[in-house]
């Protein structure tokens, strides 16, 4: 999209592909969803999204991120072991294509650290470095459509902060969105309702919940793949 307009992502519902580990609900529900809790904490990770009726039916709308002609800056990176830049950390070990030892790397930022706790709420299970970008000195996500499942799937780039103590303002972020979806009445409970199931809903709180009582990030489970496939 973009042709008269402002661009935009347009993710049509019956362009989905049925996930076998995600039955109920749509993707695009889902993408709508996630902006709505990114607003309501006051990340402003997820550009806005809404569900729109297009040329394919009903999708979810996100506005597009950055200049659509350039190469925008992201925040993941893969390097050689010796050349892991000052103030990034290093998540994981492997080798390229011709054999060579590589490392793939995030930045140690504010807006990194803030990515993965709102990751961590929402239970994102496919957080590859190419799904962040720079705009405007903020960081913006995208692609999360396969996030807020009941079960543990978190899967991202950004395990460099695990088992650090969560920041005061994620914290207090976290918080609000847990207020907002415990209160029946709140617009951020009836907006989820209508997007997921009751069972996600009540994950989503209970996630929150834990993250509030550890105040630390997750760590690997162990019990699902950790990292996505390509991570970048």
């Amino acid at each position: 999209m973009g042709v008269d307009g402002p661009w935009a992502i347009y993710k049509p519902v019956q362009g989905e592909r049925p996930l076998w580990d995600f039955p109920d609900g749509t993707l695009a529900g889902r993408e709508v969803a996630c902006y709505l809790i990114s607003a309501a904490g006051g990340w402003d990770v997820v550009p806005p999204t809404v569900l729109r009726s297009g040329p394919n039916g009903l999708g979810s709308v996100q506005q597009w991120v950055g200049d659509p002609g350039e190469e925008p800056e992201h925040p993941v990176d893969l390097v050689a072991p010796k050349e892991v830049p000052q103030g990034w950390l290093p998540v994981l070990r492997g080798e390229n294509e011709l054999g060579q030892p590589v490392v793939v790397v995030h930045e140690d930022s504010e807006s990194a650290r803030s990515v993965a706790a709102f990751d961590a709420l929402i239970n994102n299970s496919d957080r590859k470095g190419s799904h962040l970008v720079r705009d405007g000195g903020r960081l913006r996500g995208f692609d999360h459509g396969v996030s807020l499942h009941v079960e543990p799937k978190l899967r991202t780039v950004l395990w460099g902060f695990a088992g650090d103590p969560l920041p005061e303002v994620e914290l207090s972020r976290i918080a609000t969105v847990c207020a907002l979806v415990e209160d029946e009445d709140s617009a951020l409970r009836a907006d989820l309702d209508a997007l997921l199931t009751i069972n996600e809903v009540a994950a989503l709180l209970g996630r929150g919940r834990r993250l509030l009582d550890r105040a630390a990030y997750p760590v690997p489970s162990g019990q699902w793949p950790a990292i996505p496939w390509p991570p970048l």
